[in-house]
Formats: structure tokens, C-alpha cells, sequence
């Protein structure tokens, strides 16, 4: 089975293809065709085997250009979110989607800039981004795709109640 036969779009899997992508891991496999259909998943597989493209390949796909913030990727730390952003931004680089990345330990201005540009992605820290939704700066009101990466790591650091918050701004499915 390739990429093209999971229902990926024409762009993406030409992008999967020039990334040296071949065949979907397992993970990837079971994952895309559930997220294609807009059902909820939690999954779960080992560091490396292509966790990242398995949500963010069928996220993409599903978006069209809307300039609103549809879907958020939280991250427990600074480091996974720039890794969950890179990975969107290179594999939707054809799309013309706007992303926002928001951790905290720096300014604000950047991430104010790609929240103005109309971020229809937006992958963040959990406190970084209570404070921009408590700034003004965000509204969760048209989220359509929440992932939660490392929810347990969330959960065990103490954003038990930080990720609760987040989740009741989102648009109940």
C-alpha cells in the first residue's frame, strides 16, 4: 500500500514522495483513513515511526484555505512543538495554509504576527497559549481538529488543568 491509496490529496502525496517518504509505517497506516473520516483517535507507537505525519498528512488534507484557526497541535514542551510545526509547515508547504507557533521563554511578537497573518494552524504550549486566548489574541470558536501529542507527558508535568481549560474553549463535535 503507498500514500496515494489511503485517499491523500494529488499535493500531499507529491510531497510525501519528495520527502523520500515510499510506504506508510504501520502507525500511519491505521491512522490516516480514521482521521480522512473525521472520527477521534487516540493512538499510541514508538519515537520514529512517523507519529507526526500520521496526524498531520490526513490534517492537512481536510483543511482547505479558511484564514481562521481550525486546527491546534498542543505540546508539552517548547521542543515537540517546534518539531510538530516543522512537520506541518513541510508537509503542507504547497497548501498555502498560515501557521502559528506559540511556546513560551520569548517575546510575543513573532507569534502576534502569525496570529495576525490568520493562522489556520496553530501548535503551541499549553500556558503560551491561555495567554494569548486571555490577551484576545486567539479564539478557539471554529476548531475543527484538536491534537493532543503527548498528552500523557501534559498530564504527568501538571497542564492537567491548562489542557482542560483549552478543551472547553473548542467547539464540543
Amino acid at each position: 500500500m503507498n500514500f496515494a491509496t489511503l485517499g491523500l490529496s494529488d499535493k500531499i502525496v507529491q510531497t510525501v514522495a519528495d520527502r523520500g517518504y515510499e510506504e506508510p509505517t504501520p502507525i500511519q497506516l491505521d491512522a490516516i483513513p480514521i482521521i480522512l473520516e473525521g472520527r477521534d483517535l487516540v493512538g499510541s507507537a514508538q519515537t520514529g515511526t512517523g507519529k507526526t505525519a500520521a496526524f498531520a498528512l490526513p490534517t492537512l488534507h481536510r483543511l482547505g484555505k479558511h484564514g481562521a484557526c481550525r486546527v491546534l497541535a498542543l505540546a508539552p514542551t517548547r521542543e515537540l512543538a517546534i518539531q510538530i510545526e516543522e512537520n506541518f509547515r513541510n508537509y503542507g508547504h504547497n497548501l498555502g495554509l498560515n501557521m502559528a507557533l506559540l511556546y513560551g521563554g520569548v517575546k510575543y511578537g513573532k507569534q502576534l504576527d502569525q496570529l495576525g497573518a490568520g493562522a489556520d494552524i496553530v501548535v503551541a504550549t499549553p500556558g503560551r497559549l491561555l495567554d494569548h486566548i486571555g490577551q484576545g489574541n486567539l479564539s478557539l470558536k471554529n476548531i475543527e481538529i484538536l491534537i493532543l501529542d503527548e498528552v500523557d507527558r501534559m498530564l504527568d508535568m501538571g497542564f492537567i488543568e491548562d489542557v482542560t481549560k483549552i478543551i472547553q474553549k473548542t467547539p464540543r463535535s
